[in-house]
């Protein structure tokens, strides 16, 4: 049975579930649960699970007996330490009628899950959270994995560097790191460190750390006594102690939590504050702080790629303030704009900034920022045109294909359509507010009346401006209601 079969099989049942009121995560964290017994049944020499903990005892149950026992069995395992601690913390059965839990756990037991290699067994179980995103509210901004699969090849870690991710959410960013890192040949230490010490998370979301660890687990990452280190808090209020090789994130968009990072020590001792000695300026947009929480984690030489919606680029305020400093103390030298159509909800407009950290200069570190606008005259759907890899094929050969210094630019004005065009520092420092929003190209979707497109094109156009017209005052009104 292929990936793709085995996903539609065990997802369709959830429709059948949600009329029990179980939601798309809530099936999804079942799954982790009994996925999770299934393949310690299949190998008990590798899962060293508490007595009366198996699979077997879920098989032979039935009715008021196997909703008891199941529960019994969660709370047994978030006692047993180790990654079944951090896997099962929390965990409460949530599928309360016996026969329909009955009906998936032999759903499960049809398959033998660890004859399949381990990247069989991750790429199910990724398809299973693209499934969570696709339905789900939770999952509006999931990174699609094209983006992550561009970003990590132009990032191009190294063996033994150390990654890391503020928001981590199900671990997408380091899954794209592994992939890249396991096509190199590893001596016996580098895969010690890639298995234990390479990827540092944070994740805000309980649920959603359990499934980051169940995720990276499927994919070789850790084993039952050492975790990766994934830490369930805000990340915001972590003031990192050292400093790390690699961040690769996409921040959370909308409001800030409810605690604000602030610079001023008197205003941190306030409720609803907390003091960020290492920012630049005391912001309660969360896109903001986490720029700013980004730079402090990287060490010297340090590179980041950051997902990041446009009002980062233009906002005013705090937004102008953090752009001055990011020019001056960091190398920002490149902007993917990605295009909209790519994320589960509607009109969101991001991009990649890709940064270095460099020593303390009296000379500005940005000297020039390059730009690749895949987004004018760029239209996809999650669904019915996904954005591919292939389609970032030529931002990342432009990007790898020679030293920064020596680009070149596609833009010409012979080529006004060229995607690919730098502007200097003191292009960038000249412009209102320090605005890093930039396009050049011509919007062919502007209303020409001798030629005017598909009314189909013409209505998303409009739909999708005015949905992302409101998702930037909404971020503006929750930014003055906490000011």
């Amino acid at each position: 049975m292929t990936t793709n079969t085995l996903v539609a099989k065990i997802w369709s049942f959830c429709d059948t579930l949600r009329d029990d009121g179980l939601g798309y995560g809530d099936y999804l964290e079942q799954l982790t649960y009994l996925l999770f017994l299934k393949m310690a049944d299949e190998n008990p020499n590798d899962y060293n699970l508490p007595k009366g903990c198996n699979w077997q005892v879920l098989l032979r149950l039935e009715k008021g007996d196997l909703i008891s026992q199941y529960e019994t069995i969660l709370k047994s395992l978030a006692k047993s330490g180790g990654m079944l601690t951090k896997i099962f913390v929390g965990a409460q059965n949530k599928i309360h009628d016996s026969s329909k839990l009955k009906k998936l756990i032999k759903l499960i037991d049809e398959e033998n899950w660890t004859l399949k290699d381990t990247d069989i067994k991750g790429d199910i179980y990724e398809s299973l959270l693209q499934k969570n995103a696709e339905n789900s509210g939770a999952g509006q901004y999931f990174t699609p994995r094209s983006v992550i699969t561009a970003i990590v090849n132009c990032i191009q870690p190294k063996p033994e560097e150390i990654i890391s991710d503020p928001s981590c959410g199900t671990g997408g960013f380091f899954l794209g790191a592994l992939e890249y890192l396991l096509k190199k040949r590893l001596n016996p230490k580098q895969k010690r460190l890639l298995k234990f010490d390479t990827f540092h998370g944070w994740e805000i979301e309980s649920s959603t750390a359990r499934l980051c660890l169940m995720n990276l687990f499927l994919h070789g990452i850790g084993d039952l006594k050492d975790t990766p280190d994934i830490e369930v808090t805000d990340s915001l209020k972590i003031q990192p102690k050292m400093g790390v090789d690699i961040v690769l994130a996409n921040p959370p968009f909308g409001k800030s939590s409810s605690d604000i990072p602030t610079i001023d020590e008197k205003q941190a001792k306030k409720d609803g504050y907390f003091l960020r000695k290492d920012f630049w300026v005391t912001t309660s947009n969360k896109q903001l702080a986490f720029l700013q929480h980004i730079v402090s984690m990287l060490k010297e030489n340090g590179r980041a790629a950051v997902v990041l919606p446009d009002n980062v680029l233009f906002e005013g305020g705090a937004g102008e303030t953090i752009r001055k400093k990011l020019l001056e103390e960091i190398n920002l030298h490149t902007i993917l704009r990605l295009p909209t159509g790519i994320f589960y909800a509607q009109g969101v407009k991001a991009n990649v900034l890709f940064f270095k950290k460099k020593k303390k200069v009296s000379k500005p570190a940005t000297k020039e920022i390059w730009y690749y606008d895949y987004r004018t005259n760029v239209n996809h759907t999650p669904k019915k045109k996904p954005l591919r890899f292939e389609n970032l094929h030529e931002f990342c050969k432009c990007y790898l294909s020679r030293k920064r210094e020596e680009r070149k630019e596609k833009w010409s004005k012979k080529n006004p359509e060229g995607r690919w065009r730098k502007y200097s520092y003191k292009d960038i420092i000249a412009r209102d507010k320090i605005n890093l929003d930039i396009t050049w190209l011509k919007d062919s979707n502007l209303i020409d009346l001798d030629n005017l497109p598909d009314s189909n094109v013409l209505l998303d156009n409009i739909i999708e401006n005015v949905e992302s017209s409101l998702a930037s005052f909404k971020v503006i009104k929750e930014t003055i209601d906490s000011e």
